[in-house]
């Protein structure tokens, strides 16, 4: 207000926060309904405390204080001493940002960086399209000191060392004189700006400054973007003459796992150290990356790590298995001359992560990565492969047992590989522990390549119908109560004679996998009392009669159709209320609406059971 008036800039606070009239004394007039010249001169020298005491009492005396009344407002308070900090007009050091911001605004404009998600853009170009000078002197104990001498008679020599300020004193008075620099030092995002190459080596032209300068990709929150990110492409466009990053993805912010800001004051901010401690460097860093989508915040909780915690015992002990049923690695294995439809299936699907994880990488889909990783070592590797395993592994036909073994070997190198970014640890140590580590650390390894297997469509189709087989079966038997200890017979209707053929071939694994005691092609019709479900064009027939109460079972299902169709109507009830919906903490609201979507998938699931069973 005052600069749109054109009125001078005074300060009326030293150092110290004492009243001073240094700047304005020459102002000190009577005018008519001001306070009197004299008054004012007795403040010189006070504390801001005892002057602001004074002043009231003087308004109190000459009648102008109509009333003292408490008013809350907004105070700034010293982090550390916790003093009210006073506004005082100082001198100040500026750079002219304006010619920096022209060729950042190109780099970004002509594609040069790109933004992930491009609508940071926008932050970026709202911030260099209206900046402002930039106060880059700080009154601070640590940092760059700014690069400035001052002579006797105060004339400033700004130079790059001490010594160049001394040669431009002397060629401006004429002999020696002492200089003094100035005591500020640079603002934090101004020294900060130079970190891209100040720190491979610059000002000297180095083999890691050549090497390093571009680099490829900058991780960062959104809040720094204008601090931080635009200064260091400014400082890089101005010094380098080249962008420091060619990309700049931008986080979320990590929050509590209701979706709250961490706080000290709402006491939910969680130490990653203490998850560290509690579940592993691994887990948290898997966790933290498996959360980490494109435009969103990432909400952090202990169960989550914890949940990723039992991914990392996952690894370990089927590392531990594989290692007790002799998988060790083999620098000769060939995989384009596996045989077997499980290895040639398993291979093919290992290459279908590669691909993924590797795309997503690409991307910055962080999160697709983690997730991509874990679907296939959990629930290809894991559930399905080492399960299929097992027999072989102590098979009579040793070819087949150690085509197998090379097959684990080589997917577990392939999975080690994968997972080192996210999960550097217990990679490495397994790498070593299997032999892999012939070149040095997983570190140093090669990215896996995806290998094509010729023919492989018939071993992925094979594998895929089986798998979805005993998945159907077990299904059923969970949702019919079918005790774990009673095997049950499964028929296939309308099946073709290749299904036919392929549960023969795998007759065995189906019946220890889904507790089946034969399976067979329907002959004639279905028996009374059985659960059907259907795989491709076959329909799975699993009589239950003798198994279970097929009368009890039918009238629990309809008790828990009725008891999640009354849930889902108080829920549906409570989201269509408007007010719950508009004053409600989002967290709350989103919780409400994850709880309606799994309700109404437990009704779909009850739904299909009594169908199974009708």
């Amino acid at each position: 207000m005052g600069r749109r008036h054109n009125l001078p800039m005074l300060s009326v606070l030293d150092e110290e926060a004492r009243i001073t009239l240094d700047e304005i004394e020459n102002e000190l007039e009577p005018v008519s309904g001001l306070a009197d010249p004299h008054f004012v001169k007795t403040l010189n020298g006070l504390s801001r405390e005892e002057a602001r005491k004074v002043i009231v009492a003087e308004l109190e005396a000459l009648g102008w204080l109509e009333k003292i009344e408490p008013h809350r407002h907004q105070v700034p308070h010293a982090e550390r001493g916790g003093a009210v900090i006073e506004p005082r007009l100082t001198t100040q050091w500026y750079c002219d940002a304006g010619k920096l911001a022209g060729p950042a605004i190109e780099a970004v404009t002509s594609g040069k960086i790109t933004f992930i998600p491009k609508q940071w853009e926008n932050t970026f170009f709202a911030w260099m399209r209206d900046i402002q000078p930039w106060c880059i002197s700080r009154q601070l104990w640590w940092g760059h000191r700014i690069p400035a001498w001052y002579g006797p008679d105060g004339h400033v020599f700004v130079a790059h060392d001490e010594a160049g300020a001394n040669t431009q004193a002397l060629a401006h008075y004429g002999k020696a004189e002492p200089l003094t620099q100035d005591e500020d030092v640079l603002d934090t995002w101004f020294s900060s700006g130079l970190w891209p190459f100040s720190t491979l080596g610059w000002p000297d032209k180095t083999p890691e400054l050549a090497r390093y300068y571009p680099t490829d990709v900058l991780v960062t929150g959104f809040d720094i973007i204008f601090f931080w990110v635009a200064r260091m492409i400014m400082m890089g466009q101005h010094f380098m003459k080249d962008v420091p990053f060619r990309h700049v993805f931008i986080h979320g912010l990590v929050r509590d796992e209701r979706g709250q800001k961490m706080s000290k004051s709402k006491g939910n901010g969680i130490d990653p150290l203490d998850l560290i401690d509690d579940f592993g460097a691994d887990a948290m860093r898997f966790t933290i990356c498996a959360l980490t989508g494109i435009g969103r915040d990432v909400k952090l909780g202990r169960k989550k790590v914890e949940d990723y915690r039992a991914f990392v015992t996952k690894i370990w002990n089927a590392a531990r298995f594989c290692e007790m049923n002799g998988v060790k690695a083999q620098a000769d294995f060939d995989p384009t001359t596996v045989k077997s439809p499980l290895g040639r299936w398993i291979i093919t699907e290992a290459s279908t992560a590669i691909q993924d994880a590797t795309k997503a990488l690409e991307v910055y889909r962080f999160d697709e990565y983690a997730l991509t990783c874990y679907r296939f070592v959990w629930n290809r590797f894991c559930d399905w492969f080492l399960e299929f395993a097992k027999p072989v592994f102590a098979s009579a036909d040793a070819a087949e047992a150690a085509e197998i073994r090379g097959v684990a070997a080589y997917v577990l190198n392939i999975i080690l590989r994968l997972l080192q970014p996210v999960m550097p640890f217990v990679t490495d140590d397994l790498w070593h522990a299997f032999g892999f580590g012939a070149e040095g650390s997983l570190i140093s390894a090669s990215w896996p390549e995806p290998v094509a297997l010729t023919g492989a469509e018939s071993a992925l189709a094979e594998c895929d119908q089986i798998i979805r087989l005993i998945s159907e079966t077990r299904t059923v038997r969970s949702e019919m109560n079918v005790p774990p200890s009673q095997k049950a017979p499964v028929f296939l209707k309308d099946a073709k004679p290749e299904t036919i053929a392929r549960a023969e071939r795998w007759k065995e694994a189906i019946g220890r996998m889904a507790r089946v005691s034969e399976i067979a092609a329907l002959e004639g019709d279905v028996p009374r009392g059985s659960a059907q479900a259907v795989v491709d064009e076959t329909t799975l027939v699993i009589p239950l009669e003798g198994l279970i109460d097929i009368t009890a079972e039918q009238d629990r299902l309809k008790k828990e159709l009725a008891k999640a169709e009354d849930e889902i109507q108080k829920t549906e009830k409570k989201l269509g209320n408007e007010n719950f919906v508009t004053r409600a903490k989002p967290e709350i609201v989103e919780e409400m609406r994850e709880r309606l979507e799994n309700q109404q998938g437990e009704k779909v699931r009850l739904q299909a059971a009594l169908a199974r069973i009708g």
